[in-house]
Parts: structure tokens; C-alpha cells; sequence
């Protein structure tokens, strides 16, 4: 039977879940400035970095440099590699004019040239192997207090439990399940399903003495338990489990009154033998239907009579069982009379005929009885009969014979048989002649059904549901923590006695083939438990009728209020319409929607076809329900202090594998199905649900698998096969605690894919005490963002005495254990040239290097808010990749993990590698070629030819006003109103001075030996206008100094900064992404300020350009 429920007062509140708070007071950012005078700038300018000025007034085209001499390169020893840091190479020194801006790494990042000499032969990498050995060495608010009687074990818990319990299987199925399957493989399906609820009602009963359980039940359980995902999931295959209980009530109701009560009423009547099963069951469909809307009247219209009528429906119960255990009794001494009557050794059906004879003798004058005509042409003695008929005795068995008879020892085993298997006798003669053909016409008792022992399982098994009717009602209970365990116990116990003694005095008192005539059509279609009650079999057939009449009602009753409070918890989106009903909180959409799916039950028509359809959602919400026991048990929760303690995690174990098990007995296709659907509404409420924070034990378990999976990454650094970009992603917000650049998010979905570590960072300057409520704005701002942009991952808001120092302290501390990020992505500064504070790109190269010192990589986006977003699907485009020197291989891995995801999925990579003067660019390109060819990239490859060119007039004028304008403002040391006002003196002498240089420059281009010719010099003269300004500055303060005092280090970086951009610009301005090296900071920080003009320099003129700089270790590899 599956489960009832009792109707309470439904509170029309619903518990509503804060998923956050409207934020009308933002606060402004009190560090920002206003516009200066001259520049025109607007107050609200965004910054491109985390690191830029809080200050973006004051545009001023000044930079603080010096002319000190700079090295590069921050000195960090890098972890060991064959190919970085390799020392053993002589090879490495440079000292061309090209490469300069990467001279000083040469030593630790080799040129591709040099790196891909040592790959000319593949067996002798050393990378894969020494990694392999490594490898190979480790291993709401508060609902009101619902006013109710205070119930005791007895009627609060006991009889309701035995009410829901014992019903319309016992009453129909259970005979025909002994004859079938034999008192002992009875016994067995007995025994496991008893044992299965048993150990369930004691999980259960732990769970419910764990604290106070509101009505609910199974769902309120399960879902505080295991989580908002696996309750709504099992709460609605409760609730569809009940649903379809529903159904197989009203059909077992409309059996007992179409087969045992009133036969003549059938709508639809068989003219022929062999479509009988299809009438009875278009006779259920209809009168199913009916009875299905009347019910659901009823529950509509007059749902509290129900419940009253609940005792009246167990005395039903109660009372035909006792009408059992008497004629039990009754048969030692006078086995009632029912004649089963036998044709050699089948059954025969006995509707149409009132005597087992074939023929009598009446006024000495024999003639034939109507058991002749049956079977024969006519109703002469000389008219033609059927063969079996002529060649075999009738004889007539006692359907009764007693319990002192010993039939129980013929009824021991078991008589399984396909459909239109005829029920017979073998302890009778038979002597087999004619066609079986057609015995399927002629009036003898058959299986109806294929019967095996699994099909009995399932059938059986809503015999024993019902255990969460105590549950069910905890707040009508006087003591609901000593009520329950012991009133639920005590109901199965009692049961399970019921349910085996049935099965031993069934097969002691009845004989078998009455046993297996499901329909009773042997004794003229009485039901065969009514043939052994006393007094009469009609205290069985009227009691087990409207006992599944009350069953019935009562899950129409329950299924929608479950449904409701489903609904009304609103962890199912498209279930809130349920949640609605009358003014008096009755669920009438929920009713409607469980009549519907009921009918689905009735138009089965069939109870052996749905009972295992039930079975296997009562089965699902079982296993929950140990599952939840033993997983709260094994996490050893502080909140877990059951008053029921005789409860043991294995024992929830086991309770949940004989439920998993029972389910594929039974019937594994249904339990498959139904393993589906309770996973798609897991996936559903996980995907789409709303956020419910119940303290569940997946929580803790989640936690406690964290804590093992951080321990053991903790163990050793991942493989080279296992690296990918755990990023840190540094944000900045503006002042209103808004992202700035939410496609630096974008980027990071197309990136990661949902797969790895995402920490997105970001730094608030003052103090944690007075900025605690900016840092909870900024965070739920940074979520929301994520959550738009598809990002997942974490977010960490810092609060700092300064920018430098809090982002210091994420790139240090951010993540957890083994758990840490390895790349950090963050926005090129493009506003620095304009910010009259040095501090945004100061703090920009000390990211740069502190990155170096953790050893990990280092993403640069230049141009973010040009990039793509989720939503965009690029054409037919590149990425480029500019492989210039060797830091690790990220430069090759990156463009294969951004072209998984959609947007770039039409992409195609190409790969660029510079060649000097003394390299073979041809071998270079094969080199490359078979190396991609084993990292398995797909990739075109082509070699750049750069030679030692003189450097250009242009080099020389940009490296010129680069130091002009550091010594300038070493030696005024403007205050900011002077800056403003040199700015813009500096504007207008611009003007003045453009035609006369362009003049200069066209007349005289003979002075000074360079490479360029005049398009050249007017092309990037106009591309780079800022040059003119700078001369204006050398001619304002008369600051004139020779080409050779220049400092010729930062003349060689800015020849190779000018070469490169002129390489790049020309194969890659049209490409859709532009990856490229990213040469180090400085180790003099004095020349900071001209490494981030080599920067400006070399990606002028390209739109999305993504620098990187490698962690120091190995990240991709050709090995599998």
C-alpha cells in the first residue's frame, strides 16, 4: 500500500528566502578626483586596471622617467626544467639590437630558435620521462505553531501506520503470490521487503527524533537532510508514488466491485473466451474514470469527512483480518465447502456450470450436464467434443481442505509460467491429447500474466509502504520523538507478523491451484481470501472494498497537499502555480494535476502493471531516507543528536542497498525511469531552483570532500598533463562599486569553461572597520557580475591600508591549500600615461614581479573592453600566437583552451617564431611543425625573418623624449597646478611646431644614417603622435642632447619594441586575438616608467592583444 496522509491546517505564509537586498545608497568613491582644467577629461573616467589611480584628473602627457641605466629580468631563480632556466647552454647569450627588450631572460627564457634545436630530436626530452618517474614515486521565518489534539503512540502513530500498511494487495494479490511463487519464495519477498522498510523506519526514526519535523514527512526529512536538490527530487517521486497509490486503489476498488460484487454491472462483456482480459480492463478504464472524478469531488468539496471516515476504514481493515485468522481457526474442524472442479489435472472455471459431471442420470435416462456443452458440439452424447475432454476424468478437489490437511507441503515450491499457462494439479492423472491450440477457448483456469519472482516482488511491495503515516502527523503527537520510532516499529513488526503468518496459513489451508487462480473463477468468482474467512466471504469483500475506498480518498487527499508544500517552498520554479488554492489554503491546482496523472494509473488498467510503477518512487524515497541517516551519521554533525539511538550508519547502508536492489528486482526498466526523472529535477532545481540554505548533510559532506580532495593536492604539485590556468582575476571597480570591465569576465568563461579555480579579486584602499559595508556591496556586485558573465568560481574582496598591498596579499593568500591559483589575469592600464598619480603603473610592474617571485603566470588583456562576449560567435578568423621566447608552453595552450568554447570555436590558431640572422628559418618552420604535431595542435606556422637593421631616426627621437621627459620632471619637480599649466603651454606650442618638423625631417633626411624612408617616417609619425608633442617638450626647456649621449641600453629595448610592433602590426592587425610574450620588469626599478613606454610601444596599433608571461615551470607536453 502506499502512503496516506492526514489532512492538517495548511499556513497560508510562505517562508520567503532573502536572496539579497536592493542597495539604494551607493557610496561614492571619496578618492576620486576631479578633471583637470586643461585636459577636458570627465570626472567619472574609467580606469583599465586594478592598479590604476584612484585619481584619473589631471590628463598630463608627462611620465617620470630617468636616464638611469635598467636591466630586466627580477632575478627569481625558476623551478628547474630542461628547458627553462637551463644553464648547461652556452648558447644563450645575446647581443643583438632586435631582441633587446628580452636579453636579460635569455639565460632562464630561451629564443624559440635555440628552444626548438633541442627538440630536432623527440626521444631525447627529458620533460615527459622525469615526469613520469615523479609520477610513478607518489601517488526563513518562523511558521506558526499549528494548534492540534495531543495524540499518543497508539492512534497518533500505531493504528495510522497499520491503516496505511496492510490494504488492497493483502486482499487481492497475496493468495495468488503464495500459490505462485511457494510458501518459501513468499516468505523470501515477505522477509526483504519487511526487512527493507524495517531498517528504513529505523533511519527514519532517527531523523525524526533529530529535532521537531513539521508535517511533511518524507519530503520535510529528506529535503532538510540531504539538501533543497535530492528533496525536491524525492520529494516529488514521493509525491508521484502517491499519486499512482491513488490509482491502484481505485483500480483495486473497481476490481473487487466488477469481479466479486456486482459482475453484471461490466459495461463491456467478452463474447469469446480469449477477450475476456480485454474487457475487464476497458470495464476498470471506465469505471476507474468515474470513480477517479468522484473521489476527487469528494476531496474538493468535503475534504475534513475524510479523515473522520479513517477509523471507520481500519475497522474495515482490522475486522476482515480477524475474519481471516477465524475460519483459519475454523478449518481444523469444518473446511468450508468450496468445490474446485478438475478435468484430468486442470482447473476448471465453474461460472457456467453448477456440477462437476459430464454427464447424469435422471429417470434412469443419462444426459448431459452443461460442463458437457462446453466443451462439446452440442448437447447429444454422440456430438463431437474436444479431445482432452473425451480422454480425462472429472474430478472435484476441496478448494478448503484444512489446515491439519498437509496441502501445506504441495504448496512448499514454486509454479512460475508464462501467459496462458493452465493451472493444474500434478499429484492428478492427465492424459494429454488434442490441439493446446485450442485450449485457450475452452473454459479452464490460466495465468493471465507471466509470472517470475522479480514481477512478484514489485507487486508485493506496495503491500508493506505506508511507514511514514507517524512521520506524517508528528504534530498531532502528544511526544513525536518517543511516539514515532516506537509506534512505527511496532507497525511494521506487527505487519510483518500479519503478513508472514498469512503466507503460511494460506499455503497450510488452501489448495494450490485455488492458490493460483488470481480471480477466484474456480469457486464461481469469489474472492479466494473470502473463501477462507468466517463467518462469510462477504465480510472480506465488503471490508477490502471500502477499505481501498478510503485508501483511495485518502491519497487523492495527501498527494496534493505534499505537492503544495513543495511548491510553496519554491525550491521548483515551475511548480509555483501549485502552491496556490482556495481562501481556506486548500491545493486545488495540486488536485487537479494528481487527478490527471492518476488517470494515467487507471488508464493502465492493470494493477499488476502499476504496483510496480509505485513501488519503484516509494523504493527511491526510502533509499533517501537511509541515505540521509547514514550520511549525517557518518559526518558526525553537531546538530545530529537523535533521541532514537538504536540506529547504526551500516544498518542505513544496508536498508539503502535492499531498497537500490528491490528496485532492479522488481523491475529495472521502471527503475531506471525513475532514477531519470528524480535526476532531471536534481539537475532542474540545481540549474534553475532558488537558493535554500537548510544546514543539509550534502553541505557537510561537500565540505568533508573538499577537505580530503585539499589535503590531498597538498601532497605534490599537479603534473604537467593535469596544468591548467587556475586564475586569479584582478577586478576593479568603480565608484560605485560597480565592474568596470565585466568582458575581463567574459574572457575568463571562455578561458575555463566552468572547469578549474576561478578567484576573482579585488582591493578596496582603507581600512576593513570603516569599509566593511563597501567590501559586502563590492562582493555582491562581483557576484552578480559573475553570475551575468557565466563565470563560476569564487569571489575574494580585500580591504587594504593600499592598492600595492592588498593585491600583494591576494596574490599570496588567495585560495586555499592545494587549491591556489597559478595565473593571474588582469586589464592592461591603459590610462597611465594620463593618470597624474605614478602609482597605478608602479603598482602594475610590481604585480608583474611579484608574480615572477610565486612562480606563477602572468595574463595581460589590453584593449579588454573590445573582446568578445559570451553571447558573440567570432567568424572566420586567427588567434595569433607570437612565440618569440620559451617561458613554458603557456603560449600554446592557451589559444587550444579558448577555442573549446563557442565563441571562438571558428578560429583558427597561427603561430609566429622570430628568426635572427645566424638561424635556418626553413628548419626553424619544420622544427615547429613536428612539435605541434606532437602536442597534437592543430596550428600554421610561419617564421619571421628579423634582421640586425640599422636602428631607425625614429627609435632614436622616441627613445630621446622618453629620457627628456623622465629628466624633465626630475629636475622641476612640478606641483600639480604647474603641471596642468605646462600641459597645456605644451598643447599649443604642439601646433606650432608640427609643420616645421614634418619640414625638417622631408628636407634633410640625409643627416643621419637610419633604414626608413619618408612614407615610412610619415606613417608612423601620424600613428604615433605623441612623438610630436615630446619634441615640442625638448624645444620648450632647450633640452637638446646628441643621439650618442642617449643611454644605448634603452635605445636597443626601443629598436626592438619599434621592430616587433612593425613584425606583428603587419601579419596580425586583423586577427581576432593577438597573444604575445610579455618581456619582464626591470630589475633597477628606476627605469620602470620606460619599460611601461616599451610596452606602449610594442602593442601600438593592434585592437585585442593578450601578453604572457609564464609561472617558470613546464605546462604542456608531447608525452600522453
Amino acid at each position: 500500500m502506499g502512503e496516506r496522509f492526514v489532512v492538517v491546517p495548511v499556513d497560508g505564509r510562505r517562508t520567503v528566502t532573502a536572496e539579497g537586498a536592493h542597495l539604494d545608497d551607493v557610496a561614492a568613491d571619496p578618492d576620486t578626483g576631479g578633471s583637470s582644467a586643461g585636459t577636458g577629461q570627465e570626472k567619472d573616467q574609467l580606469e583599465d586596471s586594478v592598479f590604476e589611480s584612484v585619481d584619473p584628473g589631471a590628463a598630463v602627457p608627462i611620465l617620470e622617467y630617468n636616464r638611469e641605466p635598467n636591466k630586466y629580468g627580477d632575478g627569481v631563480p625558476k623551478e628547474n626544467s630542461p628547458f627553462i632556466n637551463n644553464t648547461d647552454d652556452k648558447g644563450n647569450s645575446y647581443d643583438g639590437t632586435n631582441m633587446a627588450l628580452f636579453e636579460e631572460e635569455m639565460d632562464s627564457n630561451p629564443m624559440v630558435s635555440s628552444f626548438l634545436s633541442k627538440l630536432a630530436n623527440y626521444t631525447n626530452l627529458t620533460q615527459g620521462a622525469q615526469e613520469h618517474e615523479e609520477a610513478d614515486d607518489d601517488e526563513g521565518p518562523k511558521k506558526k505553531a499549528v494548534k492540534s489534539p495531543q495524540m499518543g503512540t497508539f492512534m497518533g502513530v500505531y493504528l495510522p501506520c497499520l491503516q496505511n500498511i496492510l490494504g488492497v494487495i493483502l486482499f487481492l494479490r497475496l493468495t495468488w503470490i503464495v500459490g505462485t511463487a511457494g510458501i518459501l519464495e513468499s516468505l523470501a519477498i515477505v522477509g526483504l521487503c519487511c526487512s527493507c522498510t524495517m531498517l528504513t523506519a529505523i533511519s527514519m526514526s532517527a531523523i525524526a527524533t533529530n529535532g521537531v519535523v513539521p508535517a511533511g514527512g518524507s519530503y520535510y526529512m529528506i529535503s532538510r537532510s540531504l539538501g533543497p536538490e535530492f528533496g525536491g527530487a524525492v520529494g516529488l517521486c514521493f509525491y508521484l508514488g502517491t499519486t499512482f497509490a491513488g490509482s491502484m486503489y481505485i483500480l483495486g476498488t473497481i476490481e473487487i466491485l466488477l469481479t466479486y460484487m456486482v459482475p453484471k454491472a461490466a459495461i463491456f462483456v467478452a463474447e469469446k473466451k480469449e477477450n475476456e482480459m480485454d474487457a475487464l480492463l476497458n470495464n476498470m478504464r471506465v469505471y476507474g474514470t468515474c470513480c477517479l472524478a468522484l473521489m476527487a469531488v469528494v476531496v474538493f468539496v468535503g475534504v475534513k469527512y475524510v479523515n473522520k471516515l479513517a477509523l471507520v476504514f481500519l475497522a474495515c481493515v482490522i475486522l476482515s483480518i480477524l475474519a481471516i485468522y477465524a475460519g483459519v481457526i475454523k478449518t481444523i474442524f469444518e473446511p468450508p465447502d468450496f468445490p474446485v472442479c478438475m478435468l484430468g489435472n486442470r482447473t476448471l472455471q465453474n461460472h457456467q456450470f453448477d456440477k462437476c459431471l459430464k454427464t447424469e442420470v435422471i429417470d434412469n435416462v443419462t444426459v448431459t450436464t452443461k460442463l458437457w456443452s462446453l466443451f462439446c458440439n452440442g448437447p447429444q452424447l454422440n456430438d463431437t467434443c474436444n479431445d482432452y475432454f473425451e480422454s480425462n476424468n472429472v474430478t472435484v478437489l476441496q478448494g478448503i481442505p484444512g489446515l491439519t490437511s498437509g496441502v501445506i507441503s504441495e504448496n512448499m515450491w514454486s509454479l512460475y509460467g508464462p501467459q496462458g499457462m493452465l493451472v493444474e494439479v500434478s499429484k492428478l492423472t492427465s492424459v494429454d491429447s488434442g490441439d493446446p491450440a485450442q485450449d485457450i477457448y475452452m473454459p479452464y483456469v490460466v495465468n493471465d500474466i507471466t509470472t517470475f519472482f522479480t514481477l512478484l516482488v514489485g507487486i508485493y511491495f506496495p503491500s508493506v509502504t505506508g511507514i511514514m503515516a507517524g512521520s506524517n502527523r508528528s504534530g498531532d503527537l502528544r511526544d513525536a520523538q518517543k511516539s514515532i520510532p516506537i509506534g512505527t516499529i511496532l507497525a511494521i513488526t506487527t505487519t510483518s507478523i500479519i503478513y508472514i503468518s498469512s503466507v503460511v496459513l494460506f499455503g497450510a489451508c488452501i489448495e494450490g491451484v485455488l492458490l493460483r487462480d488470481k480471480f477466484g473463477d474456480s469457486v464461481k468468482g469469489n474472492l479466494v481470501i473470502g473463501t477462507l474467512s468466517w463467518p462469510s466471504p462477504w465480510v472480506i469483500v465488503i471490508g477490502s472494498f471500502f477499505s481501498c475506498c478510503g485508501a483511495g480518498l485518502q491519497s487523492l487527499t495527501g498527494a496534493p497537499r505534499l505537492l503544495q508544500a513543495i511548491a510553496r517552498d519554491g525550491i521548483v520554479p515551475f511548480l509555483q502555480v501549485f502552491g496556490h488554492g482556495k481562501a481556506n489554503g486548500e491545493p486545488t491546482w495540486a488536485l487537479l494535476l494528481t487527478a490527471g496523472i492518476c488517470e494515467i494509473g487507471i488508464l493502465i488498467a492493470s494493477l499488476d502493471s502499476v504496483a510496480p510503477i509505485l513501488s519503484m518512487f516509494f523504493l527511491m524515497c526510502y533509499l533517501f531516507v537511509n541515505l540521509a541517516c547514514a550520511v549525517q551519521t557518518l559526518l558526525r554533525t553537531p546538530n545530529w543528536r537523535p533521541r532514537f539511538k538504536y540506529y547504526h550508519w551500516a544498518l542505513s547502508f544496508l536498508g539503502m542497498s535492499l531498497c537500490l536492489a528491490i528496485m532492479f528486482i522488481s523491475s529495472w526498466y521502471y527503475a531506471i525511469v525513475a532514477m531519470v526523472i528524480a535526476g532531471c529535477i536534481y539537475k532542474y532545481i540545481e540549474y534553475r531552483g532558488a537558493e535554500k540554505e537548510w544546514g543539509d548533510g550534502i553541505r557537510g559532506l561537500s565540505l568533508n570532500a573538499a577537505r580530503y580532495a585539499l589535503n590531498r593536492l597538498e601532497d605534490a604539485p599537479p603534473h604537467t598533463k593535469n596544468w591548467r590556468p587556475q586564475l586569479l582575476v584582478l577586478l576593479n571597480l568603480d565608484s560605485d562599486q560597480a565592474v568596470k570591465h565585466p568582458r575581463l569576465l567574459s574572457f575568463t568563461t571562455q578561458l575555463k569553461a566552468g572547469k578549474g579555480l576561478t578567484i576573482v579579486g579585488n582591493v578596496l584602499q582603507g581600512t576593513y572597520l570603516t569599509k566593511d559595508s563597501e567590501a559586502k556591496r563590492a562582493e555582491q556586485n562581483i557576484k552578480a557580475s559573475m553570475a551575468a558573465e557565466r563565470t563560476k568560481g569564487f569571489c575574494h574582496v580585500v580591504v587594504s591600508s593600499n592598492l600595492r598591498d592588498g593585491v600583494s596579499h591576494l596574490i599570496q593568500s588567495a585560495g586555499l591549500g592545494g587549491m591556489k591559483h597559478n595565473t593571474v589575469l588582469m586589464a592592461w592600464p591603459g590610462t597611465w600615461k594620463q593618470s597624474n598619480d605614478s602609482h597605478s603603473w608602479r603598482n602594475f610592474i610590481e604585480t608583474i614581479r611579484e608574480t615572477t617571485a610565486a612562480h606563477q603566470a602572468l595574463l595581460v588583456a589590453k584593449n579588454v573592453d573590445s573582446f568578445p562576449t559570451n553571447l558573440d560567435r567570432l567568424g572566420e578568423g586567427t588567434i595569433d600566437v607570437w612565440w618569440v621566447v620559451h617561458d613554458g608552453g603557456l603560449l600554446m595552450l592557451l589559444p587550444f583552451l579558448i577555442r573549446q568554447h563557442k565563441v571562438w570555436r571558428k578560429c583558427k590558431m597561427r603561430i609566429f617564431t622570430v628568426a635572427q640572422m645566424d638561424d635556418n628559418s626553413i628548419q626553424m618552420k619544420k622544427d615547429l611543425q613536428m612539435f605541434l604535431y606532437h602536442l597534437r595542435l592543430d596550428a600554421e606556422v610561419e617564421v619571421v625573418e628579423m634582421h640586425d637593421n640599422d636602428i631607425s631616426a625614429f627609435t632614436y627621437e622616441k627613445t630621446l623624449v622618453m629620457e627628456q621627459r623622465s629628466q624633465m620632471l626630475k629636475q622641476m619637480h612640478l606641483s600639480r597646478t604647474e603641471r596642468e599649466r605646462e600641459a597645456q603651454l605644451i598643447h599649443d606650442r604642439n601646433t606650432a611646431s608640427h609643420a616645421a618638423i614634418n619640414e625638417k625631417a622631408d628636407a634633410e633626411p640625409e643627416q643621419v644614417h637610419m633604414t626608413w624612408t619618408k612614407d615610412k617616417l610619415l606613417t608612423e609619425r601620424n600613428r604615433n603622435r605623441e612623438c610630436n608633442a615630446n619634441v615640442a617638450v625638448r624645444d620648450l626647456f632647450n633640452m637638446k642632447p646628441e643621439w650618442e649621449s642617449l643611454n644605448q641600453t634603452n635605445v636597443r629595448r626601443m629598436h626592438t619594441a619599434v621592430k616587433l610592433n612593425e613584425v606583428v602590426v603587419n601579419k596580425s592587425q586583423g586577427a581576432h586575438l593577438v597573444l604575445l610574450n610579455m618581456p619582464g620588469p626591470p630589475k633597477n626599478r628606476g627605469g620602470d616608467e620606460n619599460y611601461m613606454e616599451f610596452l606602449e610601444v610594442l602593442l601600438e596599433g593592434l585592437n585585442r592583444v593578450l601578453l604572457v608571461r609564464g609561472g617558470g615551470r613546464e605546462v604542456i607536453t608531447i608525452y600522453s
